[in-house]
């Protein structure tokens, strides 16, 4: 805590000013914002103004600009213009810092250019110094003697405020200057309008201090840039990152367009439990916990699947569920021991209506939340238009080995030496299936770009599929990659239960055989398979990685608001 920043506090402690009880709003900032600014759409425009100002940025200028009249605009420019020339710009309107603004504009000659001051007056709307009240944290402040200016934000945008000793007062203008600092939360009371460069400003007639920062925020123009203080206090990182914002109402806005459509088509949402008898459902090593009252070990779920399917078996035809799975696994770019997937289930389908409905499904999230199904990741292009490419699991392997399908299924130590050669850790203590599949991810998974499906998996990596219907040693089961990671992964379902205790007990096996990740014997799932379970078939998607690659970020941690760190 900073010193002078305890003495204030303790000073508004003495004017009974300090923390009060709520403070009546009008207005959220971005309501403010969408009801007096126009969407601009990044309409190309051409427009004719004379340079008054001109400031250097990393790579390029932004410019000042100015009609005869006086009325001013912005512009972004990768070439230096001359002061006090005049210009014809074209380029793209948007706005900057709550301005108008001309972006990747270029001189160029134009017979018919827009006046500036018709531009605005299309794009900003007069607030006609409407009364209204704000509040949000103070993230700047400029005096100027008998005025001062400084910038509000929330969760919906930021606006500039004017203090005016002549408005406020002596005494309540002294209070401002000696009490208040960057990173309070203060409550404005005013008239709005526009500044001379068309800046939404609220002239204060009333304040309240709601809340005294007792720490300094970070540095406006730099943000929190060190990623262990980002994600160690996520709080900062959205004060101070506009990015990191954007990240997670994106995060919001995909979870709402799954569950839209997952709707829309049929679905029930349904909750399954987290706290489970027996860790199945997927192969990965749990959690485990401690009941008192029922004095047993319980786990925390690694997938939702079994009892989803419990649930088909129920009569529920079309399920979902969005909640959080977790495993106890290593932390990298794309793995956080808590981590949140979809996963739905549908009977009557197999594995192909599924790869149909997949590309259907992300295609409507595209569209619904950044507008179209190409967008760029990592510096090169994602074309999310169906259908998508399909590629089966040992033609891949092929591909890169020259191998047949035999040598993977039937030839364990030549799969140990290749494994080996291509340097597997631990290759000589892996089971049969986790050769195979470490083998797969070494090979094959960093190129697929896609997005693409890989389909027709080996049985032996698969304990809840259904045996293909063409080839007994594979499943009907595929996953969707994207930009080399897995996105989705989905199948026919395994319903006849005496084949489905078989691949338990496989995998107990396993488990004997040291693979920690191998699934438990679930009595209860088979007792309910013995009920009867329809032809189904069932996917899950990882929204983390989804929004990864919507948001163009490479690290897991980056979509997750609080992701797993190790302690100080």
């Amino acid at each position: 805590m900073e010193r002078s920043r305890l003495e204030k506090l303790q000073r508004l402690k003495e004017k009974n000013l300090a923390y009060p009880h709520k403070f009546q709003v009008s207005y959220e900032i971005g309501q403010i914002r969408s009801k007096y600014e126009k969407p601009t759409d990044r309409k190309e425009v051409s427009v004719k103004g004379i340079v008054k100002r001109i400031s250097k940025l990393e790579d390029g200028y932004i410019v000042r600009i100015s009609s005869k009249a006086g009325i001013e605009m912005l512009a972004m420019c990768n070439e230096e213009l001359k002061t006090g020339e005049e210009y014809i710009l074209k380029g793209n309107i948007g706005r900057y810092e709550g301005k108008l603004c001309l972006f990747s504009a270029k001189p160029v000659e134009d017979d018919n250019p827009l006046e500036i001051e018709n531009l605005k007056a299309e794009y900003d709307l007069d607030p006609n110094f409407e009364e209204i009240s704000l509040a949000g944290r103070l993230i700047t402040l400029r005096s100027m003697g008998k005025a001062i200016f400084g910038h509000l934000q929330d969760a919906s945008g930021k606006i500039q405020i004017y203090i005016k000793k002549d408005i406020v007062g002596e005494e309540a203008f002294k209070d401002f200057e000696e009490l208040v600092d960057t990173g309070d939360i203060i409550g404005v009371r005013g008239k709005l309008f526009r500044t001379n460069t068309g800046e939404l400003t609220v002239e204060v007639e009333s304040f309240n201090l709601l809340t005294k920062s007792l720490h300094p925020m970070p540095e406006k123009w730099h943000g929190v840039k060190d990623v262990e203080v980002r994600y160690r206090q996520r709080y900062l990182d959205l004060i101070a990152n506009e990015e990191a914002k954007k990240i997670f109402l994106l995060r919001s806005s995909v979870v709402g367009e799954l569950r839209n459509f997952l709707n829309r088509e049929g679905f029930l949402e349904v909750e399954t439990p987290i706290l489970q008898h027996v860790a199945s459902g997927a192969n990965a090593k749990p959690f485990i916990t401690y009941h008192n009252y029922l004095e047993q070990n319980l786990y925390l779920r690694i997938a939702p699947e079994l009892y989803l399917k419990r649930l088909v078996v129920g009569g529920f035809n079309k399920v979902y569920e969005i909640g959080k799975n977790f495993r106890n696994e290593g932390v990298d770019t794309t793995h956080n021991p808590e981590f949140t997937m979809l996963e739905f289930y549908v009977a009557y389908w197999d594995y192909k209506d599924l790869m149909d409905f997949t590309e259907r499904l992300i295609s409507h999230v595209l569209l619904s939340t950044v507008g179209t199904l190409k967008i760029n990741y990592r510096e090169k292009e994602l074309d999310f238009t169906p259908p998508y490419k399909r590629y089966a699991y040992f033609d891949l392997l092929y591909e890169k080995t020259g191998k047949e399908k035999e040598f993977f299924l039937k030839d364990l130590e030549g799969l140990r030496k290749l494994a080996k050669d291509l340097g597997v850790p631990n290759a000589d203590s892996l089971t049969h299936a986790k050769l195979i599949d470490k083998v797969f991810d070494v090979l094959v998974e960093d190129e697929l770009w896609g997005p693409c499906f890989v389909l027709d998996f080996p049985k032996i990596l698969s304990p809840l599929a259904k045996t293909h219907r063409q080839d007994a040693d594979l499943v009907e089961r595929f996953e969707l990659f994207v930009a080399g990671k897995e996105l989705a992964n989905a199948y026919t379902e395994l319903n006849d239960p005496l084949e489905q205790r078989e691949r338990f007990l496989e995998q107990l096996r396993e488990k004997e055989m040291g693979d920690e990740e191998a699934m438990q014997m679930d009595e209860d799932f088979i007792t309910a398979l013995e009920y009867g379970m329809p032809p189904t078939a069932g996917e899950g998607i990882g929204i983390d990685r989804l929004v990864m690659i919507l948001a163009n970020v490479d690290s897991i941690r980056e979509v997750i608001l609080f992701p797993a760190l190790r302690r100080f």
